[in-house]
């Protein structure tokens, strides 16, 4: 069989000598730092480990810029942060054992947010592989055991020829459409040994492409066009695949109502006529869904959160596009559309027919209406003070990181994202310590805009250390602390299943002295003087920590 080569680039003399004879001195490091800068890497998160040092000696040869955070799983928030802002790969260096196990939870997050995480991780020496009990450093019975439920997929190299070909697969996998970490684990033998390979030149993964069925866009494009009370969900699929312009347009051109899930914030515009914003953790937005005749779930599984904690029961039919196979009907019975949202959304975009409903705005208002009402009867003041004094002090196109905090559990329904893709929180896994770490690799990924981090001081002990990682680089986010003195919304279930609380109670430090004490201005505010000195530390260079002492309470939940 002969094949044709003349499509395959050529090599100039120069080239071809340098392939040839490639520098001396390099490893099987140099070939993971090469296939990730020959894949269009420019950043890579992480934290040296005794089997990782090939990795990492070889960065200095390379022109990828190592940002080196304090804590494994802090680096894996931050390698998230930053691929959900590019959507571009975030490589994440690690070493073996203890190294690798700490990065799990940030995984997770990852996993449940679909953000491109390439964790490349190293191994024990190879003679050590095989599940004996050698008992060298940081040795694991079967590493790979241990993230195969996080991630999506696990590639193993055993000789330095094989690095750039399993980085590469792990590299398409991540950005083939869901979106989510992998796992890459390379020998310490394999990292440290010299190579004479050539350099890696450029490198092709290009994910697959994953576009609807047209028999099932022309069967949900007759079901919309048709219905008399359609509804939209948006989830975090739509902010994902960058579909919030194609979202807008099939609204406007069938006159659907639009809800936004928590992951999908910003996917909608929240002042717009059809907009029914975030209020998915209330009886009346669920009343609303259930009504609809057909609704249309994009990017989303409607999981706990997004179904009002399991009590949505919708009465029409569902039409859901979701790019997670698994997701597909997982909680209703649906016209399911494994796609992107993106080309899903373009398709039917073409296919439906223009339909008006005068109605429709009206309905929204009536919506919106209730939850206000009920709201404002829980005398809950504070908590929206608080939440519009960030609104008033973040700049439209800074992006905000929020942990698992009361702030953060308003901000989820109330607050106004305004752009696609600036609001993000830990709320696919729910694990504690998101928010600064993530601010951190968001501000990596672009220095230009302040970045907003939003915790509790309770999720706030997890991050501390990386406060000098800030300060190391100079990068330009702002860290609001929420003190209550404990883990605040455990207290409130507690308190509300028990009628007491135990483990909740936290002794805080002076968080002010403490940002001071790694050379990171800070001030402590108070509602009244939030949005002030929140807009100050937004606007100055560098990272700041802004304190709030408060103790903000949740509105009443509709699904108990």
């Amino acid at each position: 069989m002969s094949h044709d080569h003349d499509d395959r680039p050529q090599l100039t003399a120069a080239q071809a000598a340098a392939v040839l004879n490639p520098p001396a001195g390099r490893n099987g490091g140099d070939l993971v730092v090469e296939t990730l800068q020959g894949l269009g890497a420019t950043t890579v998160f992480g934290l040296p480990g005794q089997h990782a040092l090939g990795m990492f000696d070889a960065l200095r040869r390379s022109s990828l810029r190592y940002v080196g955070l304090r804590v494994e799983n802090n680096a894996g928030f931050a390698a998230d942060a930053y691929g959900r802002i590019t959507g571009e790969v975030a490589p994440l260096l690690l070493s073996t054992g203890p190294g690798a196990l700490t990065s799990l939870a940030a995984l997770q997050e990852a996993a449940a947010a679909s953000a491109p995480v390439l964790a490349i991780s190293s191994q024990i020496p190879s003679a050590g592989l095989g599940g004996g009990r050698h008992g060298y450093l940081h040795e694991l019975r079967d590493q790979q055991a241990s993230v195969r439920d996080i991630v999506k997929s696990v590639h193993t190299v055993r000789t330095a020829s094989q690095i750039p070909s399993a980085i590469a697969a792990a590299w398409e996998s991540a950005l083939t459409a869901p979106h989510g970490p992998v796992w890459v684990e390379i020998p310490q033998d394999v990292l440290l040994a010299e190579t004479t390979l050539p350099v890696v030149s450029a490198m092709d993964a290009t994910p697959r492409e994953l576009y609807p069925r047209p028999e099932l866009t022309i069967a949900a494009a007759h079901l919309l066009s048709n219905a008399e009370r359609p509804v939209i969900i948006a989830g975090g699929g739509v902010v994902r695949s960058d579909a919030s312009g194609k979202l807008r347009a099939l609204a406007e051109k069938i006159d659907a109502p639009v809800v936004t899930t928590f992951g999908g914030k910003g996917a909608f515009p929240w002042e717009h006529p059809l907009s029914l914003r975030s209020w998915l953790e209330d009886r009346h937005t669920t009343d609303f869904l259930e009504d609809a005749d057909v609704l249309l779930v994009v990017g989303s599984g409607l999981g706990e959160l997004s179904s009002n904690y399991h009590t949505f029961r919708p009465r029409g039919r569902v039409i859901q596009i979701e790019a997670d196979a698994g997701k597909l009907e997982s909680n209703h019975p649906a016209l399911g559309i494994h796609s992107d949202a993106r080309e899903a959304l373009a398709d039917l975009l073409e296919a439906v027919e223009r339909r008006e409903d005068p109605d429709a705005a009206e309905r929204v208002r009536t919506v919106l209406e209730k939850v206000r009402v009920r709201i404002e009867a829980q005398d809950l003041t504070l908590e929206q003070q608080v939440l519009a004094a960030v609104r008033e002090a973040l700049p439209d196109a800074a992006p905000s990181f929020w942990d698992m905090t009361i702030l953060a559990y308003w901000a989820w329904s109330g607050f106004d994202a305004r752009r696609p893709n600036t609001m993000h929180s830990a709320q696919g896994a729910g694990g504690l310590g998101y928010g600064f770490p993530a601010a951190i690799g968001a501000a990596a990924a672009d220095p230009t805009k302040p970045v907003l981090a939003v915790s509790g001081d309770g999720g706030a002990m997890y991050s501390i250390a990386e406060l000098a990682t800030a300060r190391q680089y100079d990068l330009p986010l702002t860290w609001l602390i929420v003190d209550d003195g404990g883990y605040g919304i455990l207290r409130e279930y507690m308190t509300g299943a028990f009628g007491e609380t135990t483990g909740t109670e936290l002794a805080r430090p002076d968080f002010v002295a403490l940002a001071e004490s790694f050379g990171v201005p800070a001030v402590r505010t108070s509602p009244e003087s939030l949005a002030a000195d929140l807009s100050k530390a937004l606007a100055a260079p560098g990272p700041s920590v802004v304190v709030l002492r408060a103790l903000l309470r949740m509105f009443e939940p509709t699904h108990l």
